[in-house]
């Protein structure tokens, strides 16, 4: 099943929240993005309807095998991505901007050569 872009977006930003804070509410991703709490919140529901996340009573989600392995597909991209350009010279903010349009529409081949590449020559930071 393809995903949108925005989907693996919201999907990504609560596993980031999740790292950082350990319980992630709607208002959390709402906040982190920019996004109005409506428009999030409509998010969430789609997102839970196809499975991806769940929430509690108290509207902590939590993300679903699925949700949980498209996030971290994608957050992994994201985090080699901006390693990539940040070793180019690119600044930080840039580099971070940049990696979140290019981390899903990297062909699995072109990551995979990448990451080897980093691996290979470029020190962890």
């Amino acid at each position: 099943m393809k995903i949108h872009q925005s989907a693996e977006d919201y999907l990504e930003k609560i596993l980031m929240i999740r790292e950082k804070k350990g319980e992630v509410h709607s208002i959390d991703i709402a906040n982190e993005l920019g996004f109005s709490k409506p428009s999030v919140s409509v998010a969430m529901k789609n997102l839970r309807q196809a499975g991806y996340i769940s929430m509690d009573g108290s509207g902590a989600i939590t993300l679903e095998a699925p949700g949980l392995e498209i996030a971290e597909r994608i957050y992994r991209r994201h985090k080699l991505l901006t390693r990539f350009l940040l070793a180019l010279g690119v600044s930080a903010e840039t580099a971070a901007r940049d990696a979140c349009r290019i981390e899903h529409d990297l062909s699995p081949e072109t990551f995979d050569r990448l990451q080897a590449y980093v691996e290979e020559h470029l020190p962890e930071s």
